[in-house]
């Protein structure tokens, strides 16, 4: 999948990426790893789905409150990729080929409602 450059390099997610790969010594394997009370980047592991929804929601709660952090979800995540990429025009074999659907009925299914009535056709 082709994620664009950012137009400031401080809000650039290709730069962050790059930046998160040097500073842990990922070179291959999973990106996103469990990190110790040291601060020690865990090699060889990945963090696990109940971990990402514990970032995302104090991400949330940082961000926005606590009331905002109870209506997301590491669920959040893959919807709203789905959602912005069908809008955005990408191919539907390239997002079941990212987020491993088997149907194109369960990539609609992820599509949020409002953001339906703006594709011309997914199907």
């Amino acid at each position: 999948m082709f994620i664009p450059l950012g137009s400031s390099p401080d809000r650039c997610p290709v730069t962050a990426l790059a930046h998160w790969r040097e500073l842990a010594g990922i070179d291959h394997g999973a990106l996103f790893r469990p990190v110790n009370r040291h601060d020690q980047v865990l090699s060889g592991r990945r963090l696990t789905a109940q971990s990402v929804a514990l970032v995302i929601k104090s991400a949330m709660r940082l961000a926005r409150g606590q009331d905002a952090s109870r209506q997301v979800s590491g669920h959040s995540l893959r919807a709203g990729f789905v959602t912005e990429a069908a809008t955005a025009g990408v191919r539907n074999s390239a997002i079941m080929g990212q987020t491993g659907h088997k149907s194109l009925e369960m990539v609609y299914r992820y599509i949020r409602p409002v953001h339906r009535r703006q594709l011309a056709s997914l199907l």
